[in-house]
């Protein structure tokens, strides 16, 4: 079973037992949709609309300054229909892998930043989930 969110020009469906908070901020807003354990996703829109790169080099960048060892390797793929950019980012937390991902697009919103992540102990059982709400996905272009 599943939710669905519908605003901000954006559309995905999440499940029911993960819970979604939407909160403003100086430039925009930000949805963090959390699973029970510690997978995330993190929907971030920036209205001043930076440069997509600049956004995904950015977040990078603050990962690194925490997380100096990480390991990543840039991406530009499709998503909702045009080109995004990112990252595929692995890391160590309290002796525990880690996966990010960074996926960085324009709308009629901002830039928007998807990041989510998701423990080596719990990919299997959240990384489905995480992947069908990307791929559920829709941004409005009007």
């Amino acid at each position: 079973m599943s939710k669905s969110y519908e605003g901000d020009g954006l559309q995905f469906q999440y499940p029911t037992t993960w819970a979604l908070e939407r909160e403003e901020n100086e430039n925009g807003w930000g949805i963090t949709i959390q699973s029970p354990g510690t997978a995330f996703v993190l929907i971030v829109c920036d209205q001043d609309m930076p440069d997509s790169e600049e956004l995904a080099d950015a977040t990078l960048q603050a990962l690194k300054n925490d997380y100096p060892d990480l390991e990543f390797d840039p991406v530009i793929e499709d998503l909702c229909g045009q080109p995004s950019v990112g990252h595929n980012i692995q890391f160590f937390s309290l002796d525990l892998g880690n996966s990010c991902k960074t996926r960085c697009v324009y709308s009629q919103e901002g830039t928007i930043l998807i990041l989510s992540q998701v423990s080596d102990l719990e990919i299997e059982k959240y990384g489905p989930a995480m992947q069908a709400l990307s791929s559920s996905l829709k941004i409005d272009d009007e």
